[in-house]
């Protein structure tokens, strides 16, 4: 700015010069023309005086200034112009640094703005990137949080499932040995009868042969009441009941046996209806495989009574 001002007084300082000197130069010609103008006539009114005066001034004033206009203006024209291009010039700088100024002034804002969409635009990363991690430190959490819920919950599930095997265990070991009580309790039984049975068949079948026939003869219904009751008992326990085993269902069974008690088959031959329950019965009786208390019998009351056997079978309630 200092330059440019110290350049637009330079170019005003030589035309001002110029404007001075011509106006001195008009001012001494002036002065030559008074003093060498002739002499007026004997004074006369004020008026007529002063339009005299004004009237020969005129001539020679009108003759001087046209000559010292001429001069003045074939001097002062080609200065005219240079004061004229010099003034255009100085416009013409005033207004380029005007517009350099303005141009550097603009450049300064849009570096000024650039610089500040810069730093907001690294601020918003900053800021995007400072989310970013927060979201990564909440997953993570999140994660290790899923994670040790899961382990606790697997933990847990875990002793549960353990406590649930080892009540299970419990439970079939408990089960296992009142089942194991029970059979054992049934399998005494089960001899204590079969020895009371041939306890009685012994004794009854103890004397002599025609002792027997005669025994067989009079008491041959209540002994084979006797040895059909324990038929009946025998496939009672090896008896397995089907679900639709019901009250008052009953099947008739033909039993063939060897003469020293082992039951060779066992069919239906009259069914209850029910093929299940019909074929519990028959899996039941040959589940008892063998009778031994029938070798206690003679021949002929075997070959008489149980060679076939039939038997009618009835679930319990």
């Amino acid at each position: 700015m200092q330059q440019t001002e110290r350049s637009q007084s330079e170019s005003y300082f030589w035309p001002i010069v110029w404007a001075v000197g011509l106006h001195v130069l008009m001012f001494a010609m002036l002065f030559v023309s008074f003093a060498f103008s002739p002499e007026l006539p004997p004074a006369r009114p004020v008026v007529q005086a002063t339009l005299y005066q004004l009237k020969s001034q005129s001539q020679a004033t009108t003759q001087t200034t046209q000559k010292v206009a001429g001069e003045a203006q074939k001097t002062s024209a080609p200065q005219f112009e240079t004061e004229r291009l010099e003034q255009k010039k100085a416009e013409e700088q005033k207004v380029a640094a005007a517009k350099k100024a303005e141009e550097q002034k603009q450049a300064e804002q849009a570096k000024a703005e650039a610089a500040k969409a810069e730093a907001a635009k690294k601020a918003e990363a900053e800021k995007a990137a400072e989310q970013k991690r927060q979201a990564d430190i909440a997953k993570k959490r999140a994660e290790e949080e899923a994670k040790k819920k899961a382990a606790e919950e697997a933990k847990k599930k875990a002793a549960e499932e353990a406590k649930k095997k080892a009540a299970a265990a419990e439970a079939a070991k408990k089960k296992a040995a009142e089942d194991a009580k029970k059979k054992a309790a049934e399998d005494a039984k089960r001899k204590a009868a079969e020895e009371q049975k041939a306890a009685a068949l012994a004794e009854l079948l103890s004397d002599n042969v025609q002792n027997q026939q005669a025994l067989a003869e009079t008491h041959g219904d209540q002994v084979a009441g006797n040895l059909d009751d324990l038929i009946i008992k025998l496939i009672t326990e090896n008896w397995q009941r089907p679900m639709s085993a019901r009250r008052g269902m009953s099947v008739e069974l033909l039993i063939q046996m060897l003469p020293d008690g082992t039951v060779t088959n066992a069919s239906v031959s009259r069914s209850s209806g029910d093929a299940a329950f019909d074929s519990s019965a028959v899996a039941a009786v040959r589940n008892v495989g063998r009778i031994p208390e029938m070798q206690q019998l003679d021949r002929a009351t075997f070959d008489r009574l149980y060679r076939q056997r039939r038997v009618i079978f009835k679930p319990e309630d």
